[in-house]
């Protein structure tokens, strides 16, 4: 079997067995009771089903099973273990919430089996910025600190209906589009059986009446898939670059263009808590999609969109500009444009005490609101009252 046909294979039966088997998962969590309840920073009103994320986890198993022929380096075998520690460790989470210390250890033992396997190691930044030569340690400490950044990222930016889902297919479009132009067919696999995942899950994380969400089984799975495939991509043998429309130098940058709609978010999240004196992880509504939606708004489905679109132009623009641009040029866009979009989010002073108050007010006024129509709806029906009754005095 050829590439293509095996590829066409593993997405059709990645998305059915997701499509066919989530409804199922439905059903048992409303049987057990183990619904998602809104919270005053929840978008959704109703106790929702969680879980989506398990749906990902035994796809993405029964698909490397089928696809590990393709790899060199036994890589299938490095990424089986990580995906079952998160797989762990964000059910229970789900489930009985775990402490960040201990999710931050299982991710950092999760990684490790990763860094191991010698296919992800990268070896020189190939003159990105002047730097060539990575010592092997300095890789460990990079390549570490990269994929926890990426997983918590991506966890982050998972708080409204289709967000998540919408970013990681075009994350995983474009990184099967990369690894298929260099021959890394197994990976490119990989973003196929990921892709086919989040496609049908997406249906039912945008549905009315069979609505769930991945939840952090789901986000730190997929942000796990999405790690490895940036740490090899930028692992992958310079003469491959040949293939690919942008300078081997600009990859770094061409890395960072692809992530831009998490990195961007989680940069901006933690620099707005930390300025208002407050930790870092501490939960709020300051995040991009809250604020498309409680300032300017738009539906979940409107914002999901938009910053899906977003997040594909930018990097469809990166990729133009590292085709010739030097890499100091391309730094110097990358940090106009996040400085513009800084600014753009920023000059609305979305702090947690000012958002707060807001909401509180507008939900104020919308109780109000309904207040005043119910009382002018109360004098309207006892004046018909009235009326009918001094009729029914006047006949008798």
């Amino acid at each position: 079997m050829n590439f293509l046909e095996t590829a066409v294979s593993i997405f059709i039966g990645s998305f059915l067995l997701t499509y066919l088997t989530i409804p199922k998962i439905i059903g048992v969590v409303e049987y057990r009771r183990l619904m998602d309840s809104p919270n005053h920073r929840s978008s959704h009103k109703s106790r929702t089903p969680t879980l989506g994320g398990v749906s990902f986890f035994y796809t993405l198993i029964f698909a490397l099973f089928f696809i590990k022929g393709w790899t060199t380096l036994g890589e299938a075998m490095y990424i089986i273990p990580g995906l079952t520690i998160l797989f762990i460790v964000g059910l229970k989470d789900d489930l009985v919430v775990i402490s960040p210390g201990a999710k931050l250890m299982a991710q950092v033992l999760a990684i490790a089996f990763i860094l191991a396997n010698p296919s992800f190691t990268i070896h020189s930044l190939n003159g990105f910025l002047n730097i060539n030569e990575i010592p092997f340690y300095l890789f460990l400490i990079i390549g570490g600190f990269m994929m926890l950044t990426i997983i918590n990222s991506y966890n982050l930016i998972d708080g409204i209906d289709g967000l998540a889902s919408v970013v990681g297919i075009v994350i995983m479009v474009i990184y099967t589009t990369i690894f298929y132009l260099t021959k890394e067919y197994f990976f490119a696999l990989v973003s196929i059986t990921m892709n086919a995942c989040l496609m049908a899950f997406l249906g039912f994380n945008l549905s009315s009446d069979k609505k769930i969400f991945m939840g952090d089984t789901g986000s730190l799975i997929v942000g796990f898939i999405i790690s490895i495939l940036t740490l090899k991509f930028l692992a992958l043998r310079p003469h491959v670059y040949t293939e690919l429309p942008f300078l081997l130098e600009n990859a770094p940058l061409i890395a960072i263009s692809i992530l831009i709609v998490p990195l961007f978010d989680t940069a901006r999240v933690f620099a707005i808590r930390i300025a208002n004196k407050k930790a870092p992880f501490s939960p709020d509504r300051n995040h991009t999609h809250h604020v498309l939606i409680d300032y300017w708004g738009l539906s979940h489905r409107q914002a999901s969109f938009i910053i899906g679109c977003f997040n594909l132009l930018f990097v469809m623009l990166f990729i133009v500009l590292g085709s010739t641009a030097k890499n100091l040029g391309m730094v110097i866009m990358l940090v106009t444009v996040v400085v513009a979009l800084g600014y753009i989010f920023f000059k609305y002073n979305y702090s947690f005490a000012t958002l707060k108050q807001k909401i509180i007010l507008r939900r104020q006024v919308n109780k109000i609101k309904a207040k005043v129509e119910d009382s002018n709806g109360k004098k309207r029906k006892t004046r018909t009252m009235d009326v009918e009754h001094r009729k029914e005095e006047k006949i008798e």
